[in-house]
């Protein structure tokens, strides 16, 4: 089972990290609505102290965190999510629309998205495990052509065995798993699933992950979606701005509530 942390009380919201990540990306909004939310944050597979998932495709990752929620007794709910962590919020929507209430995705769309991480990839691949520090790891993955805020996410999961440094997540699943993780499984126009529920995209204003051209994409599978754009922000929207991102957040959960 996937590793999960379970904190607050009342109704539960789940938060889902992105690709790279792990449950503490989101903690700050978690502890923004534990006062009134049950908040379950989650390691993806392959990711913090997860195991392994072969191959990464969303129905799958979605059917691993439904697995931790029944053990809970928990029969329905809201979710979070952040990039990768979106794409896995959208997917439990569409495929357990029962028991999903309803869906904030921050800065991704429901489309395949073409490959992007090549730097980012060669740049962990080669990082050398008796790297001195931190410091020098950082200069490692800037050396890569990797922008400083992502290389210094990156590093928050950089960790120190009894071999030297290495990586919280699985990387080599991750790099055999990347065209699902970019990918997108709900294309058959035909036979698409609709999620009829209400789901808030919030997009960094700096970010082109979510564009005017996907909104036909987004609309057809989730057509009771409304939009949030933070300015000044790039993809890391909750971490560049993490007051508004919890606010934004925080307020249409608290909508949905009133509204149920």
């Amino acid at each position: 089972m996937v590793n999960f942390v379970d904190t607050g009380a009342g109704f539960p919201v789940v938060l889902i990290h992105g690709l790279f990540g792990d449950c503490d990306n989101l903690k700050g909004l978690a502890r923004e609505l534990e006062s009134r939310n049950r908040t379950i944050r989650i390691d993806c597979p392959n990711h913090g102290h997860s195991p392994q998932l072969s191959p990464m495709t969303y129905p799958a990752m979605a059917a691993a965190i439904m697995e931790v929620l029944d053990s809970l007794a928990i029969d329905s709910f809201y979710v979070v999510g952040h990039s990768m962590g979106g794409k896995i919020a959208m997917t439990l929507a569409l495929n357990y629309p029962q028991r999903v209430k309803a869906v904030v995705a921050a800065d991704i769309a429901p489309v395949s998205y073409p490959p992007h991480h090549e730097k980012v990839f060669a740049g962990l691949t080669s990082m050398p495990a008796d790297i001195k520090d931190r410091r020098a790891a950082l200069a490692h993955l800037l050396s890569y052509d990797i922008d400083e805020a992502t290389a210094q996410f990156l590093l928050k999961s950089l960790r120190r065995g009894d071999d030297g440094f290495g990586w919280k997540f699985n990387l080599a699943e991750l790099i055999n798993s990347y065209d699902y993780i970019i990918g997108w499984f709900n294309t058959d126009v035909s036979a698409a699933k609709v999620y009829q529920g209400p789901v808030l995209l919030v997009r960094g204003g700096d970010s082109n992950y979510v564009t005017a051209e996907y909104t036909a994409e987004v609309m057809r599978q989730f057509p009771q979606v409304s939009a949030k754009t933070i300015q000044g922000t790039g993809h890391w929207l909750h971490a560049q701005k993490p007051a508004v991102f919890n606010r934004i957040v925080s307020e249409f959960i608290d909508n949905c509530s009133a509204n149920a």
